[in-house]
């Protein structure tokens, strides 16, 4: 909820899925420019989503932001070697999203 008004109030078009598996096909039925995705999902984690939808081929690849309260540094290195762009955790502000968002060209 954070996330989406923060978005929004960047003026970004949100569309949201209430499970891994749910945001693997709404990205295979119109890719969008840039996921904010959470390590822990329902149905399909995170990094079972990313890893998936990293595999789809003869699309453009989104930016993929990883939110998420997994901290450590094995976390984070296996969420970037999967294809994540960047990486912010939870609890976040808006100045950090701002921050994250511009780094990966996305502002």
């Amino acid at each position: 909820m954070v996330a989406r008004k923060i978005l929004e109030g960047l003026d970004f078009e949100i569309d949201e899925a209430e499970d891994g598996q749910k945001a693997l096909e709404a990205c295979q039925r119109q890719m969008p420019n840039a996921v904010l995705l959470d390590w822990n999902m329902p149905v399909k984690s995170g990094l079972e989503f990313l890893n998936d939808l990293r595999a789809l081929e003869g699309v453009t690849q989104p930016i993929v932001v990883f939110c998420t309260t997994e901290n450590d540094m094995a976390h984070i290195q296996e969420a970037m070697q999967a294809g994540a762009n960047e990486y912010i955790m939870k609890p976040f502000d808006s100045e950090i999203i701002e921050s994250k968002f511009s780094q990966v060209g996305l502002l």
